[in-house]
């Protein structure tokens, strides 16, 4: 009697989990609508422009021949030219599109480095389409930041969260000006986070899964609060396009840096004066480590220090004030966001013995403003002296590292580019900044000069003249 009224009874239950479970299985997408109308006015897009000397003939020519496609996913329309150029030379303008977004009423705004670097003019447009000249208040190569400053009073700004709180997995939100259109929007979410990525040791990237392209460099990476968690600044490419993988600068980081630009105009960070290396499997077995990890010191600057604190050549570096470097990648960014003067506690590995030494951080040389030097009027750069470390890898005894170059000058139109290394000038050797003002001081006007620069390790001649500016 009872058996049908029970199977009513479970019928009705299945039937009920049926109609319930799809509406409590549908999945909950995030809507950025409210994010974006609260954030957009305060991410800008960025263009800047620098006149440069290039040859006559077609840049997509080289020795006459058209330059073929492959070389321009590379080069674009710039297929490298040696120093110098060729003998018929024109100006041009060259312009970059980036983003970037306001953090300062008062009109600080903060974007990637590469989107400023070597400009003559930067252009800031707003969301209500103004267009401001912008100063560049001072940029960071080692973390790609930059911060610009534009007059306008009581502009939108955006709300800074915490990059330390994020976690693999959640939502995050992209706006920027990909390929110059503006206030475009991405989303998508955090794939990785401390990420350290070739030549960048010093920033423990954001990994995303959201479409970055050319033009959204310094533009604002964003949680689901709509507060900004990072910098988009690099992709992973083969075609020099999106293909899943995108990189963002902690704000954490980004903010200290730009308050450092913003109050001293560089950035001070720790240095140890050591060349290190990863320690492979061979290695860790070679030194009677269970596990492949640590930094290991292949070289020392004899005055940094390092040297002065004790290490050595083969000792590899565990721990920096109980945190473990887990690769030879850590260890640049532990000791970096040291403050010269501070003293670290190493823990080192050295002939089988795990041994504590204190080191007394220095400060990376040539941080601080005032220690470029040289004659921007008679020639156009201003240089900083090289290291003894610097010197060996490079293979010279002497030289001098150019930091600066005045697109006007006498440099710039040797061809001479910031980051060479003047070896020679004349027929004497360069060994300082102090030397180099006394051999230019004495050098002829309207006389042609050959210079030998270093140039990622090889050796060019060009030939300067220098006017009379008097």
């Amino acid at each position: 009697m009872h058996k049908p009224h029970s199977l009513s009874w479970v019928t009705s239950l299945v039937l009920l989990l049926m109609v319930a479970t799809p509406a409590l299985a549908e999945p909950r997408l995030p809507d950025f609508t409210e994010l974006v109308d609260k954030a957009a006015p305060a991410v800008v897009n960025i263009s800047t422009s620098r006149e440069v000397e290039r040859s006559m003939t077609s840049s997509r020519q080289f020795g006459g021949q058209e330059v073929p496609d492959i070389f321009r996913h590379f080069f674009g329309d710039r297929f490298p030219m040696p120093p110098g150029g060729g003998p018929n030379r024109g100006d041009e303008q060259r312009q970059s599109l980036g983003s970037g977004f306001i953090f300062d009423e008062d009109g600080y705004i903060m974007t990637n480095a590469h989107v400023v670097k070597d400009a003559d003019e930067i252009l800031v447009r707003l969301n209500d389409r103004r267009e401001l000249e912008a100063e560049l208040v001072g940029a960071d190569e080692k973390t790609d930041v930059a911060v610009l400053k534009v007059e306008a009073n009581n502009l939108p700004t955006l709300e800074l969260g915490k990059s330390t709180d994020l976690k693999v997995g959640q939502w995050v939100a992209a706006i920027g000006s990909p390929f110059g259109f503006d206030h475009s929007v991405t989303s998508g979410i955090i794939s990785a986070i401390n990420r350290t990525l070739p030549q960048d040791v010093y920033v423990p990237f954001i990994q995303t899964d959201v479409a970055i392209n050319p033009g959204n460099s310094g533009g604002p990476l964003f949680n689901l609060d709509g507060e900004v968690v990072g910098i988009n600044s690099q992709i992973l490419t083969r075609s020099g396009g999106y293909m899943g993988l995108s990189f963002a600068i902690p704000i954490d980081v980004a903010m200290d840096v730009a308050n450092q630009l913003r109050e001293e105009g560089y950035v001070s960070r720790g240095w140890l004066g050591v060349s290190i290396q990863p320690v492979s499997e061979d290695l860790a077995e070679s030194f009677g480590m269970e596990q492949a990890k640590g930094a290991l010191i292949a070289e020392l600057d004899s005055s940094g220090p390092a040297a002065k604190g004790g290490l050595k050549a083969g000792d590899v570096i565990l721990e920096v004030n109980g945190q473990q470097v887990d690769h030879s990648t850590t260890l640049p960014r532990l000791v970096g966001d040291t403050a010269p003067g501070e003293e670290v506690e190493l823990s080192v590995l050295r002939d089988g013995q795990r041994e504590t030494i204190t080191v007394e951080v220095g400060e990376w040389p040539n941080a601080g403003p005032g220690q470029a030097d040289g004659d921007p009027v008679r020639l156009g750069i201003a240089v900083q002296p090289l290291n003894e470390m610097e010197k060996r890898r490079l293979g010279i005894e002497h030289g001098v590292r150019i930091v600066k170059v005045d697109p006007t000058g006498h440099a710039a139109a040797a061809g001479i580019l910031p980051g060479d290394v003047l070896v020679r000038l004349g027929n004497q050797p360069v060994e300082g900044p102090e030397q180099l003002k006394g051999m230019l001081a004495n050098l002829p006007d309207d006389q042609a000069v050959p210079v030998l620069l270093n140039r990622d390790g090889q050796a060019y001649f060009v030939a300067f003249r220098l006017g009379n500016d008097g």
